[in-house]
């Protein structure tokens, strides 16, 4: 019994993920990005735990009923696509004729790479862009470039689900593991250090000499809530 409790409580805590993707599409819909992406970032440290909890709890012999592989590729529809993609849609990152477009393309293309039983290697890269949207999304947001470059580099990515690259898993793949791990825990304390500064102003941006680095645009910038649009 106490088997079954201990996995269904790693079920459970896979399952928050959902939760935190829903508090962060509250947040998007409002025009908060930052806390979009402080709830973003709470799924994925949930997304990097729950697997060697699974594992090492046995979930799959304790509850083969449910599917904790199943519950994690829905949890990350959610985080990984469907918030990012509709803040796509929301915010002002896109030109407004192609904010719902995008989105769409974002959410079909990364349909396609889920649903694809040859979208991982044996080995543990991925084939193809690995439908990170919330970590573009976060690029983009911090950015801040002109709204045609970031449709330009949405367009490149979705193109990219499609090309049989080989993408790194940053904790998968045994010879690059040490490297992997290095690089995603300096990404993690940039991340970290770009959420907390308003967009598009990051702290190194600050350091470099402040906003007179950036070009100045008469459009509202990409964090502020719009009026109107296909989304409002």
């Amino acid at each position: 019994m106490s088997e079954r409790l201990t996995a269904a409580g790693v079920h459970l805590l896979t399952a928050t993920g959902a939760a935190f993707a829903l508090v962060a599409l509250v947040a998007a819909s409002r025009g908060d990005w930052q806390w979009m992406f402080i709830w973003l970032g709470v799924a994925l440290i949930v997304d990097t735990v729950d697997g060697p909890l699974a594992r090492r709890v046995g979930v799959v012999k304790a509850l083969p009923r449910f599917s904790g592989e199943r519950l994690d590729l829905i949890v990350d529809f959610l985080t990984y696509v469907a918030v990012p993609a509709f803040a796509f849609c929301q915010s002002d990152l896109l030109p407004e004729a192609f904010r719902l477009p995008a989105g769409i393309a974002v959410i079909l293309s990364s349909l396609f790479h889920m649903a694809d039983q040859e979208s991982k290697t044996k080995d543990g890269y991925f084939v193809g862009f690995p439908v990170i949207w919330n970590v573009v999304c976060l690029y983009l947001f911090v950015l801040g470039p002109p709204p045609f470059v970031s449709l330009f580099i949405v367009a490149f990515f979705v193109a990219l689900t499609f090309v049989p690259i080989l993408a790194v898993h940053p904790f998968r793949v045994a010879e690059w593991r040490s490297f992997t791990w290095l690089v995603t825990a300096l990404w993690t304390v940039g991340a970290i250090g770009a959420v907390a500064n308003p967009f598009p102003s990051p702290l190194w941006v600050k350091a470099a000499g402040g906003n007179r680095f950036l070009p100045h645009r008469r459009r509202r910038p990409a964090y502020a809530p719009r009026a109107e649009g296909p989304m409002s």
